[in-house]
């Protein structure tokens, strides 16, 4: 069948594409609309174009109470027998892309590709007045909600769908078989979703893209430099007259620091940069030349690239890549390891389990049901009770090293003899205990929304303390008697999730004196002056703990989305209970 045409859309359709709040403005840059004349942007005559389907979407979790449009096109040649690759595009149909994609299937220059182009969510009242546009909200986000509303709710709802002879739709579910676009606010929706999700979306087109400071867009070329790259190909588009509302920023020299962060990061990134202002010209010119680039070369995968980012390419390993230790316990609390390099945990049923370096694991510890796994100590497992009875429990023998500290979370031992315990009292302030070798318990810190979470220098003069609902870690100053002295927030880190303040894991240090912390975005590993200089992700999402263990302790482990993960890095951990050493300086910075 012909393609419907715009105008004869739905009224609710043509509103969501075209009059979001004067999403594109229509002022014109006359050189734009010069682009050499290419076959794929005219219909394709008879009964060769594909079909497009229309359908209404209200039933999100993730947005509830929204309403929007969405349309489907299928290829004329496309057979259910074979899943075929997706496009994802927001604010409908854009670009002329189903005229382009009826020419660009049937000369072979892209795959046989189902596209779904996704109106943004509104609410309205009984009359379909709008209450509340979403489309900000939705598209302009850093976090990684959207994506889940494709992944979980509308693109299973697509997939359903049946074409007008009967075939039901497939879509691959490979990240290379799937590319994402956008314009404006779209734009940097497709990115964050290809970025938060690359085991999803590989290919990515970006328009007029909005990298500026609407709800944390503009912290991007940031974020992208200090990443470790991600297998993703990127073609960004936009002109040098770009500006919906110039109190956000420029958007043409944020665009251009987005190519600038990706080349950096060692992206496979390709650009168009006109002269035109806010609008789809040059994008709908050069559509048939983007969709030519992004496919190339499948289904060959879109590879990582190498960084010049020189801390990344210290710490890791060419070719080390995450890996998912198969096992039926799941890690609960932190991690810790031991002199040999085993991981420590608590599990599921109450055990404390540990895991060798083949990445076999056995019980060692059956917990009463009052009891907790609060840290070790080279070759101890300190647990703690509901009373505040805190014993570490050795090869030979167990020892009670303190009582009388209910809630203790987490404990660190060195090599002085000196045991750190946190004790969570609310969830406003936290104490500091520490334990010495004579079994002399003092507490040393009393902090308002401090945290639980420990970790020291590896010269064990400077000891680092979470802050509760914070992004920020303290630093004090660790005094001959071992006491703490002259705390300052020193660490800070990021958090795209809109500065929920989402709380963050643990900490741990490597022998160069970086530090490791557990947070919502990874890995976020900083310098020794307290900044984040390189970020590791996973697919799997947040990371709620991590420690370095293996034989040589040069094996991260982390736990991400209940999963646990390791890597091999190119460094050492420096756990508190080994000798301390003194690592170069990184100087004042």
């Amino acid at each position: 069948m012909k393609f419907k045409s715009i105008n004869n859309m739905k009224k609710w359709g043509l509103a969501l594409m075209f009059s979001v709040a004067g999403f594109l403005s229509m002022a014109q840059n006359k050189a734009n609309t010069a682009y050499p004349f290419d076959p794929a942007t005219q219909p394709l005559k008879g009964s060769d174009a594909g079909e497009i389907i229309e359908r209404r979407f209200s039933d999100s979790k993730l947005y509830p109470g929204t309403q929007r449009t969405y349309w489907i096109y299928i290829p004329k040649a496309y057979v259910p027998e074979k899943p075929a690759c997706l496009y994802v595009c927001m604010d409908g149909i854009q670009y002329n892309a189903p005229t382009v994609f009826d020419h660009l299937i049937a000369s072979g220059e892209m795959p046989m590709t189902i596209g779904v182009f996704v109106g943004s969510g509104q609410v309205a009242n009984d009359k379909n007045q709008p209450l509340r546009f979403n489309r900000s909200n939705e598209f302009d986000k850093t976090d990684d909600t959207f994506v889940r509303f494709l992944l979980e709710e509308l693109l299973p709802d697509a997939e359903k769908q049946i074409t007008k002879d009967g075939r039901i739709l497939h879509f691959s579910k490979e990240a290379n078989d799937r590319a994402i676009a956008g314009a404006s606010s779209g734009a940097i929706c497709a990115f964050t979703a290809a970025w938060e999700h690359p085991d999803a979306f590989s290919r990515i087109f970006s328009s007029i893209g909005t990298y500026v400071a609407m709800r944390g867009g503009n912290e991007y070329p940031a974020l992208i430099r200090k990443t470790e790259p991600k297998p993703l190909r990127i073609y960004l588009e936009d002109g040098s007259n770009d500006t919906w509302n110039p109190l956000f920023g420029n958007w043409y020299e944020a665009n251009l620091l987005m190519e600038s962060a990706l080349n950096f990061a060692g992206y496979e990134v390709a650009h168009t940069w006109g002269r035109g202002a806010h609008d789809g010209i040059e994008a709908t010119n050069i559509f048939p030349d983007v969709m030519r680039w992004l496919w190339k070369g499948w289904p060959a995968k879109v590879q990582k690239g190498s960084s010049l980012n020189d801390l990344l390419t210290s710490i890791l390993i060419k070719d080390s890549e995450w890996k998912e230790v198969n096992m039926h316990d799941t890690p609960v609390g932190n991690l810790y390891s031991d002199e040999a390099g085993n991981l420590i945990f608590q599990n599921q049923l109450g055990m404390v389990s540990q895991l060798d370096s083949t990445n076999q694991t056995k019980s060692i510890l059956k917990l009463a049901s009052n009891e907790h796994l609060i840290g070790t100590n080279a070759n101890e497992i300190c647990i703690t009770d509901s009373k505040g009875t805190i014993t570490c429990k050795g090869i030979k023998k167990d020892r009670v090293i303190a009582k009388g500290i209910p809630n203790a979370r987490n404990l660190l031992a060195t090599s002085e003899n000196n045991l750190y315990i946190t004790q969570a009292i609310d969830d406003s302030e936290s104490k500091l205990w520490l334990i010495k070798s004579d079994g002399s318990k003092r507490m040393i810190n009393h902090q308002p929304l401090g945290g639980t979470n420990l970790a020291i220098y590896p010269n064990h003069h400077l000891l680092m303390q979470s802050e509760q609902h914070s992004q920020w870690i303290y630093s004090y100053i660790v005094d001959e008697d071992g006491s703490v002295k002259d705390g300052q927030r020193f660490y800070w880190l990021h958090n795209t999730d809109n500065f929920s303040w989402t709380e963050n894991g643990n900490m741990t240090f490597d022998r160069k004196g970086n530090m490791y912390v557990a947070s919502v975005m990874g890995v976020q590993v900083c310098d020794q002056n307290g900044r984040v200089r390189a970020i590791l992700t996973l697919p799997a999402g947040p990371i709620s703990s991590l420690v370095f263990g293996g034989k040589h302790h040069d094996m991260l482990y982390v736990v991400s989305g209940g999963k646990l993960y390791c890597r091999k890095l190119n460094v050492q951990g420096a756990e508190p209970w080994m000798s301390p050493i003194d690592p170069d300086s990184q100087g004042a910075g």
